[in-house]
This record gives C-alpha cells, sequence and structure tokens, in this order.
C-alpha cells in the first residue's frame, strides 16, 4: 500500500513512518525543514517531499501532484501540526495571527489535502483517511493554546463529516486523539514543568511514547476496521476518558 505522512521526519509522524515501513508501505513523507533520519532516507520505498504547510501556494504546488500520479497514495495521515501561544493578553492583531497561522497549518491544509486524495479515491473506489488529533480537541486547552484546541476540534469534526458522505465508495476516515507524547514538543514541558506534572491524573506514570500511536495508524491504514469509520481513538494514558 502506499501512504502519504505529513510532519514525518520527526515526533509522532516519525513513528508513524517507521511502523508503515516496517509493514512494507511505501511512504511518502513531508517535512517543513527538518532532515529526515537516514534509516528513511536510505529506505527503498521512502520518498521525501519538503514543504511549508504554513504556505498555502508551497501546498498546492507540490502536494497536489501526488494525487495526479499515475499511482497515488490510498492512505493519507494528516499528522503535522504547529503549537502557538496566543494569550488573549495580546492584541488583536497578534492574536489573530496566531490563530490564522495554527488554523492554516492545522486544519485548512489537512482539509484541502483531504480533499485531493478523496477526489482521487472516489475514482478508484477506496482509501483510508487518517487525522491526528488531540486530546485538547475534547477536554479543551489553557486559553494560551485556545487556537491549537478549537484547530484539533475542527479537524475532528471534519473527519465525522468525511466519513458520513464517503463510505458509499469505500472510504474510512478516522481521528486519533493523543494526549502528551514523548516528543521533542513534550521533552521541552517536562524540563519546564517536570514529568511528574504531565503523568498527573494518568493511568500510569509514564508519558505515552509516540510507538503506540504510530501502531495504531498502522493498525488502521491495514483497513482491518472500515465499519468504524468516523471514531476517534483515544490515546492519552487515561488522562481524560470518554
Amino acid at each position: 500500500m502506499y501512504a502519504l505522512v505529513t510532519g514525518a521526519s520527526r515526533g509522532i509522524g516519525k513513528s508513524i513512518t517507521k511502523s508503515l515501513l516496517k509493514e512494507s508501505f511505501s511512504v511518502i513523507g513531508t517535512a517543513r525543514s527538518s532532515e529526515f533520519p537516514n534509516e528513511f532516507s536510505q529506505h527503498d520505498n521512502f520518498e521525501e517531499l519538503y514543504v511549508d504547510l504554513s504556505d498555502p501556494v508551497a501546498v498546492e504546488s507540490k502536494v497536489k501532484p501526488i494525487f495526479d500520479r499515475e499511482e497515488a497514495p490510498t492512505v493519507l495521515i494528516n499528522n503535522a501540526g504547529v503549537f502557538m501561544e496566543s494569550g488573549f493578553e495580546k492584541d488583536d492583531e497578534t492574536w489573530l495571527e496566531k490563530w490564522d497561522q495554527t488554523m492554516q497549518v492545522n486544519l485548512r491544509a489537512p482539509a484541502l489535502v483531504s480533499k485531493w486524495a478523496l477526489n482521487r479515491w472516489i475514482k478508484e473506489e477506496g482509501g483510508y483517511l487518517i487525522n491526528i488529533s488531540s486530546r485538547a480537541a475534547y477536554r479543551g486547552d489553557t486559553q494560551e493554546y485556545s487556537a491549537y484546541a478549537a484547530s484539533k476540534g475542527g479537524l475532528v469534526a471534519f473527519t465525522k463529516s468525511v466519513a458520513r458522505d464517503f463510505g458509499e465508495h469505500n472510504i474510512s476516515a478516522y481521528s486519533i486523539a493523543p494526549g502528551f507524547i514523548k516528543t521533542d514538543m513534550a521533552m521541552d514541558s517536562i524540563d519546564v514543568y517536570g514529568e511528574e506534572y504531565l503523568t498527573e491524573g494518568m493511568a500510569f506514570d509514564e508519558i505515552t511514547s509516540p510507538d503506540e500511536v504510530g501502531e495504531l495508524v498502522t493498525f488502521l491504514a491495514k483497513g482491518k476496521v472500515p465499519h468504524m469509520t468516523g471514531s476517534t481513538f483515544h490515546i492519552n494514558g487515561g488522562s481524560y476518558m470518554i
């Protein structure tokens, strides 16, 4: 099978890509600027693509042609995202600028790329859309990161809308809502607050490994549970149960 993974060079995206390649998927992985691990760059089934998802022109010129290829991905994993602070004490212009940047990367770009994929999959009768949302979509976040929570909530609603209308074309759509995952982003928080603070309220005394998310994504990408379309898979160490 053939998959496109955004934000594949690090964090959750890296684990997703590693798991897919292990299961003999061919993968196109995107990154904004960070280098891909050698194990990806030297892999016969991996293709790297550098694109800034905050730039709509770049997204259209570099990503859209992928779905015009003779063989296009039948799995799309919208993983790339930004987590930008924008407190309510900031002036309106600055506050809205951060909101717009967050929405572009976390919601607008994934929705547009999904549109291109869906239009291709309708013709070929089948595909799997997997959107990486967040616990914050359900629990909310602090006011400084309300844009992040809102963007991820929008992504979940978008995924459900896709699931409702495209099942007749053998297309399934899922959301995954991670809590704190042991990535570079979480490590920054650990440096500030300590790991005990981040695991407070969890069922475990450790932060979730990104490998768990990678395994879950691969399971869904293999088409094992198509009738779970529209579902959100919560992987947050039991810190927020629905």
